[in-house]
């Protein structure tokens, strides 16, 4: 089987916004964390990913990690972005 995620394609954009988007719509409505607003969860998402992915495919490294603290924001609004798209258009469609 092939896998859905590798290390190496969690460091790129498309795959970051995706599991981002995955892991926010996920845990979004369990209690303690449903009080955080949506955009920081998934500002916290992306940092989780960018951040274990590159621990992982190149080591941790200072450099790298301030880069993930700004590479987290696009991400996160990527997959904001798609989200809001997505339900958007689910509700164009129901009226």
């Amino acid at each position: 089987m092939t896998s859905l995620f590798t290390w190496q394609g969690l460091v790129t954009y498309s795959d970051a916004v995706l599991a981002t988007a995955i892991i926010t719509q996920f845990v979004k409505d369990i209690k303690p964390i449903s009080r955080i607003p949506a955009r920081l969860l998934s500002y916290l998402a992306a940092l989780t990913v960018l951040t274990a992915a590159t621990a992982v495919t190149l080591g941790f490294d200072l450099k790298a990690l301030i880069l993930n603290v700004i590479n987290s924001v696009l991400v996160a609004l990527a997959a904001n972005g798609a989200f809001d798209a997505v339900n958007e258009a689910g509700i164009k469609r129901a009226k």
